[in-house]
């Protein structure tokens, strides 16, 4: 894409950018703060890229954005730079109490974020999930069933991709999916010209990101904020069996979704994917491990339908959609166990309903820095279902304790590496071993990714 080509697609209120000062403040670790460098060094304005990580932990980062023209400062943040930024582009991991941006606010400095800027910026159809659980496979999903029945697609958001530099590639006619988490809808401004989509999901709103947003009323309500983006007419995909989001107020079409045969709506019957009397696919063709993955399938099966993807060609593509990593993906056998490597998760909730989709008898590794989140349900599932578990990292002794009381069997290791090898030898010939975390991976890695190729690398090293 040439430069030419992006400064067109831009609206002109982005492209009046050019020869201010931008701060981009985190460069991040899944292309947001790379993509937002990029797409406003192209437009022409004098971009500042803060990051308090040294340059060698941004190496990947500072490779993509080779050639751009864009001042680094890295290893520190410098409050001289938040003074004199015209426009400060936020990475959704800042607080909005943060001094540096008082100190922008107070100098006179607008605010935005990499989602926002492309929300303003985008021709295309666009859909948006978000949720605790299952935003990423859900957008997946949608992704692929789009794409399958003919339509060009975009997929990005918090899922790891920036579509801003793309912009000029992506036509009107398109479909955009985005996987918006509580942190990039929180940071949203109030821009009208992001009204613009025509249909949004929030899969469900549970206990998690307590340390950010205080309190769990707050949590949902950043999650509900995805409801303002939907343009007039559009439609809302909400969990009929949660009585607060069911109850939401819409400025549009309200669709409700369940994974029982609840007659309306999206709902599953007699075996079979259905908007109120129309299949879209049949459960038997489903290739996603996991009951929970219904739900996640047939709300992406409703926002294909809201892009005008036909009932009878979304039944026909079902069966080629398959899962993300590390989102109970079988590593096939090891030592004579089977590993299945569930590492997307960092919440007591999303281990327990990983549990619930494998056998009895599962030895379970679960561990890294915990959320303080309650531990007694998970416990209690352990219980029924668990032959064996390991716990490792800051967060070890926390999960030790709660899955002892309860009668788990527990050891209790320091690193991943290590916990493997302990889960293989707890592990029956034959059984499963299910690396679910259950905790955040900040007390060793910089990402839940990180650490799931430091379990693949060890798991290869033992194979």
């Amino acid at each position: 894409m040439s430069r030419s080509e992006l400064i067109h697609a831009a609206p002109p209120r982005h492209r009046a950018f050019a020869g201010k000062r931008v701060l981009v403040m985190g460069l991040g670790s899944f292309g947001g703060g790379a993509g937002a460098v990029r797409y406003l060094s192209e437009l022409g304005a004098r971009v500042v890229a803060t990051d308090k990580r040294a340059p060698q932990a941004l190496a990947s980062t500072l490779a993509q954005l080779e050639g751009c023209a864009v001042e680094f400062v890295l290893g520190e943040h410098r409050v001289a730079d938040f003074e004199l930024s015209e426009l400060v582009v936020v990475n959704p991991a800042v607080r909005r109490d943060d001094p540096l941006l008082a100190a922008a606010r107070a100098a006179g400095a607008q605010f935005t974020s990499e989602i926002e800027l492309f929300l303003e910026a985008v021709r295309a159809r666009v859909v948006a999930i978000t949720g605790t659980q299952g935003k990423s496979s859900s957008a997946h999903a949608t992704h692929a069933l789009l794409a399958a029945s003919g339509r060009r697609t975009h997929l990005g958001g918090n899922i790891g991709v920036s579509l801003l530099p793309a912009l000029a590639h992506i036509q009107p006619e398109d479909c955009v999916v985005l996987e918006l988490s509580s942190y990039q809808l929180e940071g949203l401004g109030g821009s009208a010209a992001a009204a613009r989509i025509e249909a949004v999901a929030i899969l469900n709103v549970l206990a998690d990101h307590l340390e950010r947003h205080g309190t769990l009323e707050a949590y949902a309500a950043a999650k509900r904020r995805i409801l303002e983006l939907l343009r007039p007419g559009g439609t809302a995909i909400l969990p009929r069996d949660d009585v607060r989001l069911a109850g939401l107020a819409v400025e549009g079409r309200k669709l409700l979704f369940s994974a029982r045969d609840a007659g309306a709506g999206l709902h599953l019957s007699r075996g079979e994917f259905r908007l109120d009397q129309e299949v879209l696919g049949r459960v038997a063709d489903l290739a996603l491990p996991g009951e929970f993955q219904r739900e996640n399938a047939l709300v992406a099966l409703g926002l294909a339908r809201c892009l005008g993807a036909e009932a009878t060609e979304l039944a026909r593509v079902l069966p080629e959609v398959r899962g993300l990593e590390h989102r109970l993906q079988d590593l096939g056998l090891v030592r004579g166990r089977r590993v299945i490597d569930n590492a997307v998760s960092t919440t007591p909730d999303s281990t327990l309903s990983a549990l619930l989709a494998l056998p009895v008898g599962t030895v379970l590794i679960l561990g890294g820095k915990q959320k303080r989140l309650p531990l007694e349900e998970l416990a209690e599932v352990a219980r029924e279902r668990v032959a064996a578990a390991v716990a490792f990292g800051e967060a070890g002794p926390a999960f030790a304790n709660a899955l002892s009381r309860v009668g788990v069997s527990v050891q209790l290791v320091g690193t991943v590496e290590q916990a493997l090898a302990a889960a293989l030898e707890r592990a029956e010939p034959g059984a499963s071993v299910l690396f679910s975390p259950a905790g955040s991976s900040f007390d060793a890695y910089g990402n839940f990714q990180e650490r799931a190729a430091a379990f693949r690398a060890e798991l290869e090293r033992l194979r």
